[in-house]
Parts: C-alpha cells; structure tokens; sequence
C-alpha cells in the first residue's frame, strides 16, 4: 500500500485491512506493507504510532520518489519475504476490503488476477485517461485489459519476483501497467473481476490538471519504449 498524504484517511484504511487480515488468515502470518513516499502531512507520523501496536502493519519511510517507486518498493518488500501471494492497494480509502475475496477465489486459476472499478469515481479527466490508455496499450501491445493500472490487484509471489526482474530500471511512472501487459501475454488469465470504488472523501489526489497530462505522456513514452524489449521479457518469464 503507497501512502502520499493520506493523514486524514490513514488511519481508518490501515485498521479496515489489518483487521480483515486478522480474520481472514487468523493462522497465517500476514502482513500489510505501508510505504510511505515522503508525505508532507501527518501521514508518517500517524503510521509509526500505530505500528508498534499492530503486529500484521510494517511500515516504511521513504523520501518521495513517486507512486511508481513507493509502487515498486513495495512489491520488493513483499517478495524478500517470500510472500505466497501479494495483494496491493491503495491508502485512500476508495476501496473496500469485502471485495478481495473476489479475486482471492481465483488464486489457483492465475498467477495475476486484476480488479476493475465497473464504476470509476474520478475527475472527467482521468476517466478520458483511462480509455485513452485503454486503446493505445490495445494498439501498441495487441492486448485488451480492463483497468491495467489498478491498484487492486492479487499476485503469485514467484511469479512477481520474475516479473519485478523484467521491469525497467528506474521505475515507469506507471508500473501496474507494465506488469499487467506482461502477465496477460506470458498467458495469465487476469480475469478483470469488478470491483466497488467509492468517492474519495478526504484528501487531494497528487497529480491534477497539467500535470497529469504531462505525467500521461511520459507513461505512453515509457510504454511505447517498452514494445520494443517485451517479447524478451515475456519470453524469460515463460522460462
């Protein structure tokens, strides 16, 4: 789960998917790895004081690369655990914990099963995104995916480690899409199940007007680039 000032949320989201984990798994060690990409607000703060109280939360400082970084990081932390499985997230409470079943019910169909938010509840713009990047990773790729970059995903642990190998160094932008194209083509089934996503009631997203289409390009850039390396990629992860 990447945090970026989520002070106002955090604390809540934390607790709803600690407790679902406790109950979920009462036998198994789970554990919810909250990075936190050098937020300006409380955020830090808030996670360190409830971490020495709940056992199922690591949490990890870091100073603020980006959401992909804080994305990347995390994946990285799961998988030097030899985590079974990895779920991810995100800490801005748009989403509800009753929906992971959904995608757990499949673990032994897939190694990579996707979300996808049936209704999206965000700016115009961001949904214009959306479709736009449906259709060019359609075109460049020749692969459809729902939602490639949602944060709502379940991964084989293994197969993650293969694929955070693939991945280009330093992180995209967007590295949920990279991952997502490259397991659809290594011949994962990733399902798109729907998902709830709710209006957010706190906080600001961090990336709005301009920025978010200059930040749109460099992703299309990236993956564009990408194309190029990606039969290699798919080809050792067949391997």
């Amino acid at each position: 789960m990447p945090a970026y000032n989520e002070a106002d949320c955090i604390e809540k989201v934390v607790a709803n998917w600690t407790d679902f984990l406790k109950n979920k798994f009462p036998n198994d060690e789970t554990t919810l790895i909250v990075i936190n990409d050098g937020s300006k607000d409380r955020t830090g703060e808030l996670l360190d004081k409830m971490a020495p109280t709940n056992p199922r939360l690591t949490v990890v400082n870091q100073p603020n690369g980006g959401h992909g970084n804080a994305v990347v990081n995390g994946y990285k932390k799961a998988v030097a655990l030899n985590s079974q499985h990895v779920f991810q997230t995100d800490s801005d409470d748009q989403f509800v914990t009753d929906d992971f079943d959904k995608l757990w019910e499949k673990r032994n169909e897939s190694k990579f099963i996707l979300g996808y938010r049936e209704i999206r509840h965000d700016a115009t713009v961001r949904l214009f995104i959306t479709r736009v990047l449906r259709g060019t990773i359609s075109t460049v790729y020749g692969t459809y995916i729902l939602d490639s970059n949602i944060p709502f995903r379940l991964i084989e642990g293994n197969f993650l480690k293969k694929l955070l190998q693939q991945l280009p160094d330093p992180a995209p932008f967007a590295p949920n899409i990279f991952l997502a194209v490259m397991a659809k083509k290594a011949g994962e089934k990733l399902y798109d199940i729907p998902i709830t996503h709710k209006d957010r009631e706190t906080g600001e997203v961090s990336i709005v007007k301009w920025n978010l289409w200059k930040v749109c390009v460099r992703s299309f850039r990236e993956l564009l680039r990408f194309r190029i390396e990606l039969n290699n990629k798919v080809k050792s992860l067949r391997e």
